[in-house]
């Protein structure tokens, strides 16, 4: 029984029990209720039917605590452009690019009285505003998009002290393409500042783990005066193998990379990671899917690095260290830490210890 059906029953359960008793003042009596409230719930009935017995609530909304139309206009079109962001992102970046002091339950509000309160609904509007427009939408973008990996939260913290102290690698299926196959993206995070890479491929190999951390992550800490003193993956077999013959040990030694994996089974360990690649699904994937259709990796890759620039450089984000910041302006934050250090002369507690020497021929890593 839902609330509705119980508060219209108890009212009619008062003029039932009245003519039960045929004395409808013994019957109030009895109920703890006046005769006033019997013959006000009777003559509602007679009026109103059964739907007037709800209560009815006398609070009206106050236009003048509304936002203004303009900011209101503002925040629908931009989650119609970014329908899984957030009430407290939308309100960030908002804030961020307008100058305005929007709150995270204003921007609910406006959901609220749109019917926009959950992603479901927002994402619908995406294709209905799609199809409007351009209709784009094919059924292999659908299919790539509902057979996303099953979401994963992160839980726990581990220890970051700086940029480029331990930096998370994790594979991640984005899903069948017709005319291009298997797509798996390569991703990677600096877990201090958040910063984030990411690369898209056909297949996921110890070389193309390693590929990934030449040509996106490395390049960047290079340009920042930092090195990558560790990185953490999980246990798959493109991130572990024996040293001699893996391609991937064999990078991180040649670097001088000192490799951590995560506990068996305990996926959020690399929670960080974890996270990144749902913001990307989410936002990205989720709504390139919806308006654009894909025919080669290449095209899809440019796009990507398009939305990787904006979540480092002007997406603000969340986290413990970047409080509303973006990426890039923790990362700077953490480049003063590990300056810091060098100075005061703790260079040699960051310098990663070997625990192996492989004696093999590493020419394709020339």
């Amino acid at each position: 029984m839902t609330e509705k059906q119980y508060l219209i029953s108890r009212k009619l359960n008062v003029l039932d029990f009245a003519d039960q008793m045929k004395n409808i003042s013994e019957a109030c009596r009895r109920l703890g209720v006046s005769r006033q409230h019997y013959y006000d719930i009777k003559n509602t009935l007679a009026e109103e039917g059964v739907e007037g017995l709800l209560e009815k609530t006398r609070r009206v909304a106050r236009v003048r605590n509304r936002l203004s139309p303009e900011i209101e206009e503002s925040i629908l079109e931009y989650s119609l452009h970014q329908p899984t962001h957030g009430q407290k992102r939308v309100a960030n970046e908002l804030n961020r690019s307008h100058n305005w002091k929007i709150s995270d339950g204003g921007v609910r509000s406006v959901w609220l009285r749109h019917g926009l309160e959950v992603k479901s609904l927002r994402l619908k509007r995406l294709e209905k505003w799609s199809a409007e427009t351009n209709g784009i939408l094919t059924e292999s973008q659908i299919k790539a998009l509902e057979e996303q990996k099953e979401e994963k939260q992160a839980h726990g913290e581990i220890e970051t002290h700086h940029s480029g102290f331990l930096v998370s690698q994790d594979s991640y299926y984005v899903g069948y393409i017709k005319g291009i196959g298997k797509i798996y993206q390569q991703t990677g995070i600096d877990t201090y500042s958040n910063i984030g890479f990411a690369k898209i491929y056909t297949d996921k190999t110890a070389t193309v783990a390693a590929e990934f951390l030449n040509s996106k992550v490395l390049p960047f800490f290079d340009q920042n005066n930092l090195s990558v003193l560790r990185v953490l993956t999980d246990r798959g077999t493109e991130y572990c193998g024996r040293p001699e013959t893996h391609h991937y040990q064999l990078f991180l030694y040649l670097n001088e990379i000192e490799h951590s994996k995560t506990k068996v089974r305990h996926p959020q360990t690399n929670g960080s990671c974890e996270k990144l690649n749902q913001t990307i699904q989410e936002e990205f994937y989720s709504v390139a899917f919806r308006k654009k259709l894909y025919t080669t990796v290449d095209e899809m890759q440019k796009d990507l690095d398009d939305y990787m620039k904006f979540y480092n450089f002007d997406r603000t984000n969340q986290g413990k260290r970047c409080n509303g910041r973006t990426p890039y302006e923790t990362f700077l934050e953490g480049k003063e830490l590990y300056q810091q250090l060098v100075y005061e002369g703790g260079k040699e507690k960051m310098i990663p210890i070997r625990k192996w020497e492989p004696e093999v021929e590493t020419e394709y890593l020339q």
